[in-house]
């Protein structure tokens, strides 16, 4: 295995979760999503979630099983959010291990194929779903890039790695794995 493999995610959107759609999730044969939650679906500085983000969950909803696991751990901000956007949730996950994503998937009830790992980060969300053999999702933070530069420097640190040990990150769905093969 290469080195980067466990790094590249299987789909780069090159936009907020808010473009992921059902059609794309059909397309890949999905039916079941973990959801990072900060950044990936509220800013980190926001304890709940946006009318857009529960009018998103309900459309996905209908196509695919929804989970949040979040390495974040407070219990009050994230259980919070799966509240309002009544979804099952994990904190505490220490992506990129593992152990809580399997909990997930297990709880879905659905081979580990069929679910997604959907996140904005390469060292935790990417290279956690990679190492389960789920497909993974790389969308851009729900904050603006040039503040996330700013002042989530580690996310940035993490990019200029990866792309230095050859991780392709350009949005394009030419860097998958064939949805089709079995």
């Amino acid at each position: 295995m290469s080195l980067i493999a466990p790094l590249q995610p299987d789909l780069i959107l090159g936009k907020p979760i808010l473009s992921l759609t059902p059609e794309i999730l059909q397309q890949y044969h999905l039916k079941g999503l973990v959801l990072d939650v900060d950044e990936t679906l509220v800013p980190l500085s926001v304890a709940q979630a946006s009318e857009e983000l529960v009018q998103w969950v309900a459309q996905i909803r209908n196509v695919a099983t929804l989970w949040l696991v979040s390495n974040n751990l407070s219990e009050s901000r994230i259980s919070g959010i799966a509240k309002s956007l009544n979804l099952p949730y994990i904190t505490s996950a220490a992506k990129p291990s593992r152990r809580k994503l399997r909990q997930a998937v297990t709880a879905m009830n659905l081979p580990v194929e069929q679910v997604a790992m959907v996140g904005d980060r390469l060292f935790t969300d990417v290279l956690a779903g990679n190492r389960l053999g789920m497909f993974t999702i790389l969308v851009e933070p729900m904050v603006d890039p040039s503040v996330a530069a700013k002042y989530y420097p580690v996310r940035t640190v993490e990019v200029w790695i990866s792309q230095a040990l050859g991780v392709s990150l350009h949005a394009k769905q030419q860097n998958f794995k064939n949805p089709d093969k079995s």
